[in-house]
């Protein structure tokens, strides 16, 4: 005899065609998917954690990221000889409690990331719906812009627009975000091109809706799903170009707990005190792999769902 729970189970494993044909929604097609997949829950339950140790930072940090103690400098973790438990991370050296400034690091990386995308996006969809609904002329101006971002490292430009304005966090977001919207705008181009010849767009440009209104009500909520999957991959890329700039003393300015600077701070000790690099160098790997996880997560399930 089969039970419901049974029923549900194997309804999880039939096609998205007939997963339809048993009257489930698309959201719930694609909440099934992401139960079955065990990368994008991994990516998640490490975002959120990651989220919760950035909002909590005043309180789970067991120190002042910022305070100095020179006497306790150079401490090793408290497992290794000499350590401390009270310093369960060691300290920098200044001193300065290390698990506090990764704690406080996650803040301002997670920060950046999303600042940073948020602002590629802005820019990337909007040039990207432009440029494919109005075609022409648009068309045009908006490749000569991308062929003339192409035509310059972004690194590079990067570090010249920091030097030239100044360091500080806001600086940083702008800047990445502004340097990182062509992929946006390919992908949100590709599919207005495509989306503005369907009918659905035919049949509100018969009911007299304004060109503005087809693009804003119209094509771009079909274009979320593309959007969602880039914009958690350029999450991670703006992370690490982050810390590639403090890194290179152009990021985040000190004594700004930043995983980069972290890394940069300990580079001249790290054949003697191998933890100052590899302690924030971890923090940095694991946000990355888990947007990395989300990202790949979120496009199978979008992918799998749209081919259905």
């Amino acid at each position: 005899m089969t039970t419901r729970s049974d029923a549900v189970s194997a309804s999880e494993l039939l096609p998205p065609q007939e997963q339809a044909a048993l009257g489930l929604t698309p959201n719930q097609m694609a909440l099934k998917a992401a139960r079955r997949h065990l990368g994008l829950q991994l990516g998640l339950g490490i975002l959120v954690l990651m989220a919760l140790f950035a909002v909590l930072a005043p309180w789970l940090a067991p120190h002042d990221p910022y305070l100095q103690n020179l006497p306790l400098r150079l401490l090793p973790p408290a497992w290794a000889d000499g350590g401390q438990w009270e310093y369960l991370l060691g300290t920098d050296h200044l001193g300065r409690d290390y698990l506090s400034r990764i704690i406080y690091g996650a803040r301002i990386s997670m920060m950046i990331g999303l600042g940073a995308a948020t602002i590629g996006a802005l820019i990337g969809v909007t040039l990207g719906v432009l440029a494919g609904y109005f075609g022409g002329w648009v068309d045009q101006a908006v490749n000569f812009l991308v062929t003339c971002q192409l035509a310059v490292p972004s690194l590079l430009l990067i570090m010249a627009l920091v030097f030239v304005i100044g360091q500080s966090i806001a600086v940083v977001i702008f800047v990445i975000g502004a340097t990182h919207w062509v992929l946006y705008l390919m992908v949100t181009r590709s599919a207005t091109l495509r989306l503005r010849e369907l009918d659905f767009v035919a049949a509100a440009r018969t009911m007299g809706c304004s060109k503005f209104q087809i693009a804003v009500k119209e094509i771009l909520p079909n274009l979320a799903n593309q959007i969602t999957v880039i914009f958690t991959l350029e999450v991670a890329v703006a992370i690490l170009n982050e810390a590639t700039l403090s890194f290179l003393g152009l990021g985040v300015p000190s004594p700004t707990p930043s995983w980069g600077l972290m890394i940069a701070e300990g580079k001249t000790a790290m054949f003697f005190q191998p933890w100052l690099v590899i302690l924030p160098g971890i923090a940095l790997f694991i946000l990355v792999i888990a947007i990395n996880l989300l990202g790949d997560g979120v496009r199978d399930i979008t992918v799998t769902h749209r081919r259905g």
